[in-house]
């Protein structure tokens, strides 16, 4: 794992989640040039790790994500697409693309802690995540339309997905705060944790899901994914091909094992 990251910080349990903090506390973690790069890599190499089973992305300090910190030098880097060589292809995109791409494209499941102000960018990062977990104390805003701006990192693909088109079109054209409770009752929630004790629960909610088996939470992921896509016959057809993929596991056989001696399965990943 890359140790040069200097806005993230990285630590991966025993029980394989790996939380990736973005760290830039005194500005509520925007995004600058140098964030907007290293956090598409974390993921990358998250996809890759087998160590790694759950993926939890949260902010440091009492922030999750502002959005693109607002200096010439974000802005100009935002409008040009700069960014890491090795994603020059989506340059197209510009970084807020490849966040949202990175979280998606991500083989293990990713949660967003939301632990503070979700904004723009940060809102984005937010939706494209696979759950959403948020403090009490926390809130989301699209934000775009407060500064002149029409939508990106995929709020306008993932919002109206999560809540419906008519409702998506009313929190993205107030760019009005939504809070946790009312978050969790639309369902852009899946939980929500009092504050005090968010991270200690945010753990406990990774570590169940990181118990699970670990090529069936892949095939699962990649299987709602393409479900939006998918016409019915190719979707059940991908839901076959995932699911015989599975019995040819050994986790398949640890689990009616852990069935008939009425305990737990430990699972593998082979």
């Amino acid at each position: 794992m890359s140790s040069s990251y200097e806005h993230l910080l990285i630590e991966t349990s025993e029980n394989g989640v790996r939380t990736i903090t973005l760290n830039r506390p005194e500005k509520l973690n925007a995004v600058n040039v140098r964030l907007s790069q290293e956090l598409p890599l974390a993921l990358d190499e998250a996809s890759v790790d087998d160590a790694v089973r759950v993926v939890v992305i949260t902010g440091a300090g009492r922030g999750f994500c502002a959005g693109l910190e607002l200096t010439p030098e974000n802005i100009s880097a935002s409008r040009e697409g700069q960014g890491d060589s090795r994603h020059g292809k989506l340059d197209d995109l510009r970084w807020v693309g490849r966040w949202a791409l990175s979280v998606v494209n991500c083989d293990k499941p990713v949660i967003a802690a939301i632990n503070g102000p979700s904004v723009g960018a940060g809102c984005g990062l937010a939706l494209a995540a696979d759950i959403r977990l948020m403090s009490d104390a926390a809130l989301m805003s699209t934000g775009y339309l407060r500064i002149g701006l029409s939508p990106d990192a995929g709020v306008s693909y993932f919002l109206p997905r999560l809540v419906g088109v008519s409702r998506a079109t009313e929190l993205i054209m107030t760019a009005r705060d939504i809070r946790a409770d009312e978050a969790e009752r639309i369902g852009l929630a899946g939980r929500v944790f009092p504050a005090a004790s968010f991270a200690n629960d945010v753990a406990a909610y990774a570590g169940q899901i990181a118990g699970g088996p670990p090529v069936a939470l892949t095939l699962t992921k990649r299987l709602l994914r393409d479900s939006f896509d998918n016409d019915l016959l190719t979707h059940l057809r991908g839901e076959i091909n995932g699911i015989m993929q599975c019995f040819t596991t050994e986790d398949v056989g640890e689990a009616i094992r852990a069935f008939g001696e009425k305990r737990r399965p430990v699972f593998k990943g082979k």
